[in-house]
């Protein structure tokens, strides 16, 4: 098995750093544990440095009271251990590993990426005080420690799968009411739902979003048993849906529909909401064909959905464009993001994201969001999802119809 510091260096190995410091106390580092693979049964209560160096062997800048424990996690990392009992002892040991040297740490500059900024402004100004000569963001280097598996992939296919089938299913439950002259509610929709991603031995941590008129404007909104709506001819629907195989990749997908056939103004709402989906989807296609992997940022893909999106539609697009998928849902990794932050990390093979651009005016009664998955394979990106080419109009003609006109001609 290779080791977390043979995996760290190969990370430094495709930069100018020096090494990567790696700090935690009591877990308020959490990418901490990831990076450098510990235990969950490792008992540490006193806060930690690990120095990676770009080559030679790591040092593990531990409290002595913890050296057993420290003596055992590295017992196949060829690592030296320096322990501390003092503050000043520990700030010695710090100079002694850092004094000169531009290093790695999860730190943000200016809070930016708040996803990677972990260590404490304290113990940033302790390592400057130390000597470091620059601390720089380890952000793009995480992104090496969240890479899919062949199997995270697989998995996420099979979510994606159970998505796809559950989301059609309580569209036509909808569809069917409405056309019998029945009531439904988000509610009965959200259990349809449900009911197959428990069936298929999947599980999406709470229930999952099912929102009629103007609750869709509500982007995070979430039906209740003491809030929810009954569906009325004219109103739009909105189904955000994800389930995850237990400790594999989530999947995650927003369709709409409107019950009767929708206005002028839904369509042009949905057109312009379409237009930045694919927008931000044929950015990331070009940029990979003309340069591969390692230059497009995350915010560069929201700025051309909110590019493409227009005036009218834009000032309503209230979040960022998509997310990094993961084995919790926003995961770490890069987001498609300069609205909520300006993320600068560039966008890594073997990981995913979500592009789920949408507009939510909710003095016209309406919110509207398409969301597809997207899997940053090495030869290039991968959309794992169907892509809604169209609202679906629900209560009119038959269901095949229905949806053979959301999915388009080249999904039906």
């Amino acid at each position: 098995m290779t080791s977390p510091i043979t995996r760290m260096q190969r990370a430094l190995s495709a930069t100018d750093l020096d090494g990567w410091l790696v700090y935690d106390f009591q877990g308020l580092n959490p990418h901490a544990r990831r990076v450098l693979a510990l235990p969950e049964s490792a008992f540490l209560t006193r806060r930690f440095f690990v120095w990676v160096p770009r080559q030679g062997p790591a040092t593990v800048l531990h409290n002595h009271i913890e050296g057993g424990t420290w003596g055992e996690i590295t017992r196949h990392w060829g690592a030296v251990l320096r322990p501390f009992g003092s503050h000043a002892e520990l700030d010695a040991a710090l100079r002694e590993v850092v004094a000169g040297r531009a290093l790695a740490m999860e730190y943000s500059p200016n809070g930016a990426v708040p996803y990677v900024g972990r260590v404490d402004a304290g113990t940033v100004e302790r390592v400057r005080a130390a000597g470091a000569r620059a601390i720089h963001t380890s952000a793009d280097l995480l992104q090496a420690f969240l890479a899919w598996s062949a199997d995270d992939l697989a998995a996420h296919e099979r979510a994606v799968a159970v998505l796809m089938t559950a989301k059609d299913d309580a569209f036509r439950l909808i569809h069917e009411r409405l056309r019998a002259g029945q009531p439904v509610t988000e509610l009965d929709a959200q259990a349809v739902i449900m009911r197959q991603i428990e069936a298929a031995g999947m599980q999406a941590g709470h229930a999952v979003n099912v929102s009629f008129g103007v609750n869709a404007a509500d982007s995070h909104y979430e039906p209740s048993p003491e809030r929810h709506a009954t569906l009325r001819e004219g109103e739009c629907v909105l189904i955000d849906l994800w389930a995850q195989e237990p400790g594999r990749p989530f999947a995650d997908v927003t369709w709409v529909a409107h019950a009767g056939t929708p206005g002028a103004e839904y369509l042009d709402a949905w057109a312009a909401v379409s237009r930045a989906r694919d927008a931000a989807l044929h950015r990331l296609q070009q940029d990979h064909a003309e340069q591969g992997w390692g230059q497009l940022q995350g915010w560069m893909l929201d700025r051309a959905a909110r590019d493409a999106m227009g005036p009218e539609w834009a000032p309503h697009f209230l979040h960022r464009t998509g997310h990094d998928l993961g084995v919790q849902i926003h995961g770490a990794g890069a987001n498609l993001d300069d609205y909520e932050t300006r993320d600068t990390r560039t966008l890594t093979p073997g990981l995913a994201v979500t592009i789920e651009p949408g507009t939510y005016p909710a003095q016209k009664g309406f919110g509207i969001r398409s969301e597809i998955n997207v899997y940053l394979a090495p030869e290039g990106p991968r959309v794992t999802t169907h892509t809604q080419r169209a609202p679906f109009v629900l209560g009119q003609g038959d269901w095949a119809s229905v949806r053979a006109a959301g999915y388009g001609e080249a999904q039906g």
